[in-house]
């Protein structure tokens, strides 16, 4: 009988972050309570809609007997899964099995007349090669503790499932054969993490397996801190090339020569990088042309559900459910607009009102990304056929300003990012999202969620408090676009006033 604490031995999730990296994994287990394992909340988001998932996807194996024990009870809960089998039940749920140090949560445990299927369940919409040593090494766990597991299965969420027929919100793929073949090699990586963990901090050199298949959450420990303007932040370089630079002596954009051939973005980021100064193009007057007044300046916020509510949604389609309009009215100036969802009805069809009544009268629609918004407008005039025309109307409109500021301008402060967040301090001063208590967008989704279904069980002033927050931020993001194109307009004046 081993001695070894629970606490030290594997589990699925260790597993799979000692695949990654042996460093990682003796972080997590030796660091149990490290700030950098407090899931986001975007993680956390994900990690309850897998729950929903798992409980939905329980009742497409019926009958099953489901191990309800918190899930950090792991020694009860092998217990309570050994008693469970002897009564041979058609399925056992959340099941736990232990063998070789190792912990195997089991989704779904599916008894045939052959033996046990293993069902991996999984809040994605396709199969992913991750997900094949995540089951595998259930199967040996499983077959070490004596039970026959014939075959293995993820059954994942269905792209094209829509709301409200959910028969077919899952597929089930069979990777029995892919799963034999990894299995060979997880007896020695059970023995050589087990290994490790038992000796001191392992040295493991920094590479593409940081963030192959997920970031690694101690990213910060282990790279180093990059000087100010290095070759990577050249606007979506590929890392191959960047590494490329960096052998060949070229750490910085400063060190670049002179004669090396460059995208037009790159040279323009590099110029700009080493004048100290902004780069303002002569096409940018043309590229202003088509913002003519009275504009309209339109933001949406969406949430997204793993199992859709709402009809005609698919699993983990983003669904407009907040927006601001800033919009210039004669006689007025600038005239602000904005609706947020309240409430877990689906928030399309109000939504959908209240934006064609803001953008009346607007000549055209800036948006920052435009094919976001025009993504959103569709799928408005789909789900609101009573105002398809209108909505259509509004999606001729859109102008969008984020080419004209990546195609036209360069600041030294965007750090080789065109994202509003990056460009709007640098092109405006005293002007960006660093006031705001929510000021992303990932966040931003993961609290509007929380807003339409938890808002009703909150204390009047926390759902209040919450929902102006999400208020100012995406008040924020089209105001942010009103001051960016003024400024982005008195470039032009700065440059005829040189000639």
């Amino acid at each position: 009988m081993s001695t070894r604490p629970a606490t030290y031995r594997l589990s699925k999730s260790r597993f799979l972050a000692g695949l990654q990296c042996h460093k990682q994994l003796w972080w997590r287990v030796h660091e149990p309570d490290a700030s950098e394992l407090i899931p986001s909340p975007a993680l956390r988001n994900v990690l309850n809609q897998g729950t929903e998932v798992g409980r939905v996807a329980r009742e497409r194996v019926p009958a099953g007997v489901l191990i309800d024990l918190p899930f950090s009870e792991w020694d009860n809960r092998v217990a309570e899964t050994r008693e469970a089998l002897k009564s041979e039940p058609p399925a056992i749920y959340e099941g736990m099995f232990l063998a070789d140090e190792t912990y195997a949560a089991v989704d779904i445990l599916e008894r045939s007349p052959r033996g046990y299927g293993v069902v991996e369940v999984k809040a994605a919409n396709s199969l992913k090669p991750e997900h094949v040593p995540d089951v595998a090494l259930q199967v040996h766990v499983l077959r070490r503790c004596g039970l026959p597991a014939e075959h293995a299965e993820v059954m994942h969420l269905n792209p094209d499932c829509r709301h409200p027929d959910l028969g077919n919100l899952f597929v089930r793929e069979d990777v029995t054969a892919a799963v034999e073949g990894v299995l060979l090699g997880v007896p020695d990586e059970i023995a050589a993490q087990l290994r490790m963990l038992d000796g001191p901090l392992p040295d493991v050199p920094i590479g593409d397996h940081c963030t192959r298949p997920h970031d690694c959450p101690f990213l910060d420990r282990c790279w180093p801190r990059l000087p100010d303007h290095h070759v990577s932040s050249l606007y979506r370089i590929e890392r191959k090339k960047a590494l490329e630079y960096e052998a060949d002596g070229y750490a910085t954009i400063y060190d670049l020569p002179s004669d090396l051939e460059l995208s037009v973005i790159h040279a323009r980021q590099v110029k700009a990088v080493t004048r100290g100064r902004m780069v303002v193009e002569p096409t940018l007057a043309g590229a202003l042309a088509p913002f003519t007044s009275p504009l309209a300046f339109l933001d949406f916020e969406t949430v997204s559900l793993a199992v859709p509510r709402w009809n005609g949604c698919r699993p983990w389609q983003n669904v407009p459910a907040q927006f601001s309009v800033h919009i210039e009215e004669r006689g007025r100036g600038m005239v602000h607009h904005e609706w947020i969802a309240d409430g877990p009805g689906d928030p399309r069809p109000a939504l959908a009102d209240a934006l064609v009544a803001a953008c009346a009268g607007a000549r055209k629609v800036v948006a920052y990304y435009a094919s976001f918004e025009r993504d959103c407008i569709r799928q408005l005039a789909e789900a609101v056929p009573s105002l398809a025309k209108e909505l259509e109307r509004i999606e001729t409109k859109l102008v969008d300003l984020l080419p004209v500021v990546r195609n036209h301008v360069y600041h030294p402060d965007f750090g080789g990012s065109f994202s509003i967040k990056r460009t709007l301090p640098a092109l405006v001063s005293g002007l960006s999202y660093a006031d705001l208590e929510i000021n992303e967008g990932e966040t931003a989704t993961v609290e509007l969620l929380r807003l339409m279904f938890e808002g009703d069980g909150m204390r009047p002033e926390e759902k209040a408090g919450l929902r102006e927050a999400l208020r100012r931020y995406c008040e924020r993001d089209t105001w942010a676009m009103v001051k960016m194109l003024e400024k982005l307009r008195s470039l032009i004046g700065d440059q005829l006033e040189l000639f």
